[in-house]
């Protein structure tokens, strides 16, 4: 029996308290081996908790749309550890880049053009897009290192709430059952990311925690 196999059959999350400011590499594993079994897990960001799954897990990702009751014109989430990522799912220009430089990493999430290293299901419908955001969080950059590839990602935002849960224990009284392992960081805020949309001149599609330069 595999460690996700268990989580799962125990009928609820495996909760993995992490430092915050000094991730323990043991753990950090512990995570990845999750992610690399297909599973579904719940971390902290800069700004709040958020659900994470590998890019080319389908059936984690349609567990994230029930969980979250998201409409099909949803703009998905990448979690990239730097810009060479960013640019690799993404079409960038050189005015983008440089705006996307002066905003990275933070609280931000950016629309912009996918490339065709996307699966097709996670792009806009109409806009053929996918969200990016690069966070300033130790236990994000730690896991992503190790990981060597983006998380797909949504906020721990729940049907009928006005704001995202803040803290692990909240989140597995929650949705402890439909989720696989959730990273205790610590709290988090329950302010969403700013998003920006950069299919041509920059525009705030929602105002949230980060602050923006020249716009």
């Amino acid at each position: 029996m595999t460690g996700l196999q268990g989580m799962i059959q125990a009928g609820m999350a495996n909760l993995c308290t992490i430092n915050p400011s000094n991730p323990q590499a043991r753990l950090l594993q512990k995570v990845m081996t999750c992610l690399q079994q297909g599973g579904l897990i719940v971390y902290p960001t800069d700004s709040c908790y958020a659900f994470g799954c590998s890019l080319g897990n389908k059936e984690a990702i349609e567990r994230i749309v029930r969980i979250r009751s998201l409409p099909e014109d949803h703009h998905f989430t990448l979690v990239c550890r730097d810009l060479s990522d960013l640019a690799t799912y993404a079409v960038v220009d050189n005015a983008t880049y440089r705006f996307l430089r002066a905003h990275i990493p933070g609280p931000f999430t950016f629309l912009l053009p996918g490339t065709k290293e996307v699966p097709r299901r996670l792009l806009h419908p109409r806009r053929k897009g996918i969200g990016l955001r690069i966070p300033d969080h130790p236990i994000v950059q730690a896991l992503l290192e190790q990981l060597g590839e983006p998380l797909l990602s949504s906020t721990v935002m729940l049907p009928g709430d006005q704001a995202p849960l803040p803290n692990a224990q909240d989140i597995q009284e929650r949705i402890g059952k439909q989720v696989d392992l959730i990273i205790d960081g610590g709290p988090c805020g329950i302010e969403p990311t700013t998003v920006v949309e950069l299919y041509g001149t920059p525009a705030i599609v929602r105002q949230g925690k980060g602050q923006l330069k020249g716009i």
